[in-house]
């Protein structure tokens, strides 16, 4: 009797456990989300409405009419240099709608009146941490922040060719989702899933080759996911040399290590 007790109980255990991880709204609210700041930054900016004036993701070229340059500006290919100094004066224009050097100019502020669409400020409306958040998209997506080693920057180029940020984000920043994956979303390389899903440099590389990890795709709930989920790693060994996926992997090992994450913005 001891035995069948214990079976039945093994067997309730195990549908709570798959009921919790299967059962999506249960599941978002206990597993932890991405710990990028950067795909929260992204998450505060579509919930404040970024994207309505900025374009999609922060493309720019919405049209902004009495503005000397004719469009709301975007976040990326390096525009924010033209408008901000540092990371200081980032959280300037999120909180207070622009930086206080150029806000206390009276032709500034008039030039602002002109526009159509103004920059509105968002003190009192959003946390510090949103605001953290906010910086750590914008820097990513900035197209400021760009490694210095050959091969790291060869591996940089090559990401773009292959389309590596279309799924994991600007700089891997993660997020993208994914139905059916465990957490919803496609990992990044910035926050801790990357830690979890590569341990050395032995699986970084066997999952640019392969696509897959047995550790992670080989058993129990964690092969169950993978199989489950709608977007898949490509098996880059049947397209790509040895020699760039080795390029590839110094790229991501930068954007993992996060030094990157303390240099101010510059030209």
């Amino acid at each position: 009797m001891r035995r069948i007790g214990w079976g039945r109980l093994l067997a309730f255990v195990l549908i709570i456990e798959n009921g919790f991880l299967l059962f999506p709204i249960v599941r978002d609210f206990v597993l932890s989300s991405e710990e990028s700041p950067a795909a929260r930054g992204r998450q505060v900016a579509l919930n404040l409405g970024c994207f309505n004036c900025h374009g999609p993701d922060g493309r720019g070229n919405v049209p902004n009419h009495g503005s000397k340059f004719d469009t709301v500006p975007g976040f990326g290919e390096q525009t924010l240099m033209m408008f901000v100094k540092s990371d200081a004066e980032l959280r300037e224009y999120i909180l207070d709608g622009g930086p206080q050097r150029r806000l206390q100019s009276e032709s500034y502020r008039d030039e602002m009146a002109a526009q159509a669409l103004r920059m509105p400020a968002f003190r009192g409306w959003v946390s510090n941490r949103d605001v953290d958040a906010l910086v750590a998209y914008l820097r990513v997506v900035s197209g400021l922040l760009s490694p210095k080693d050959a091969i790291v920057v060869s591996g940089e180029q090559l990401a773009g060719k292959l389309g590596c940020f279309s799924c994991h984000g600007e700089m891997g920043m993660g997020g993208r989702p994914n139905p059916g994956s465990l957490k919803g979303y496609i990992p990044g390389f910035l926050g801790e899933d990357f830690h979890e899903l590569v341990h050395d440099d032995d699986e970084l590389m066997t999952w640019l080759r392969d696509g897959a990890l047995p550790r992670i795709g080989g058993s129990g709930l964690g092969g169950f996911f993978f199989k489950r989920q709608r977007v898949r790693m490509p098996e880059y060994k049947r397209f790509v040399p040895e020699e760039d996926l080795q390029a590839l992997a110094a790229y991501v090992r930068w954007l993992a290590a996060g030094t990157w994450r303390h240099e101010q913005l510059s030209s």
